[in-house]
């Protein structure tokens, strides 16, 4: 009974180093799979590091550009603001010249008849006589030879 006994236990021994040995193998598996997904983990983690890099670099040069077009905006609005400014000028001088050079054909036209020159006294330049007026001054202007 000793013997069998003894028997029994070796065997129980040796199945249980068995398993424990099929067991080991299954982890080291495991662990290869693991080290490999190390592996390629690192290569990922490697890959968002210089694209990180290269997106900080990218928001830098970003930055300048917009601190440039800050600026060219800046001073083309301010250059814009003062072209605006000078047009207005010349516009309420324009007018200034389109009401003398009325004045100018009013005062041109021949006094035939003294009702006439009462009635167009009365009445206010229309835009016929101001074009006249003024295409008149571009004919003698050309007849000079100074036409633009």
């Amino acid at each position: 009974m000793n013997h069998s006994l003894g028997m029994a236990i070796e065997t129980l021994v040796a199945i249980l180093l068995m398993l424990t040995i099929f067991y080991c193998v299954m982890l080291n598996k495991r662990l290869t799979r693991l080290k490999a997904d190390e592996h390629s983990l690192k290569a990922v983690i490697g890959e968002l590091i210089t694209a990180t890099e290269i997106a900080e670099r990218a928001i830098g040069g970003l930055k300048l550009a917009v601190r440039d077009v800050n600026e060219n905006l800046g001073s083309q609005l301010v250059a814009a603001t003062q072209m605006s400014d000078q047009l207005y000028k010349q516009l309420g001088e324009a007018d200034n010249v389109v009401r003398r050079l009325s004045k100018i054909a009013i005062a041109a036209r021949p006094m035939t008849n003294p009702e006439t020159v009462v009635a167009s006294a009365a009445k206010p330049s229309s835009a016929k006589a101001v074009a006249a007026a003024a295409e008149a001054f571009s004919e003698r202007r050309r007849s000079n030879g100074l036409a633009a």
